[in-house]
C-alpha cells in the first residue's frame, strides 16, 4: 500500500492476495449482500451497506489483479471536476445546467456542483443506458 495525491491510497496486491480476495468473494455472493467483521472476537456489524459494496469491489479489483486507487470527494466540486465524473466535456455538463438537468449555484462567476447531484445524475444516466441496453437486447431477441 501507497499514499498517493490528495489523501488517496493506492494499493497494489500480490497473486496470493489476489486468490485470497476470490476466495471471499465466493463466500460473500453478489454485491449487496451483508458484511460484518470480526474485532477480536466480536462481531460488529453488518456494516452499512454501501461501505459493504465499497468493500467488495474492492475486492473484485483485488481478485482481477488491478490496482486500487481509494480517495474522497469534497462536498463542492468545480464544473471541471463534475464533468470528469460524469465521463462527458465541461460545455456538455454546462448545457446540462443550463438545461436544468443537473443543479449548480455560483460562486463569483463559477459554477460549482455539490458531488451529491454529480453522483445522482451518473446512476441515473447508467440507469438510463443499461434500460436502453435491454430494449436492444429485447428488440435483438424477438427478432431471432
Amino acid at each position: 500500500m501507497t499514499a498517493t495525491l490528495a489523501g488517496a491510497v493506492r494499493v497494489t496486491v500480490t497473486e496470493r492476495e489476489a486468490r485470497q480476495a476470490k476466495d471471499v468473494l465466493g463466500t460473500l455472493g453478489r454485491p449487496d449482500g451483508s458484511l460484518s467483521v470480526d474485532l477480536d472476537g466480536q462481531r460488529v456489524g453488518p456494516l452499512p451497506r454501501d461501505v459493504g459494496i465499497v468493500l467488495q469491489s474492492v475486492l473484485q479489483a483485488m481478485a482481477d489483479g488491478r490496482t486500487v486507487t481509494i480517495g474522497t470527494i469534497p462536498e463542492i466540486v468545480t464544473t471541471s471536476t463534475a464533468a470528469s465524473m460524469l465521463g462527458i466535456s465541461r460545455p456538455t455538463l454546462m448545457k446540462m445546467i443550463k438545461d436544468g438537468e443537473i443543479q449548480a449555484h455560483k460562486v463569483g462567476s463559477h459554477h460549482r456542483l455539490r458531488a451529491e447531484d454529480v453522483l445522482a445524475a451518473r446512476r441515473a444516466r447508467r440507469a438510463r443506458e443499461r434500460a436502453a441496453f435491454d430494449q436492444l437486447r429485447e428488440l435483438d431477441d424477438s427478432t431471432d
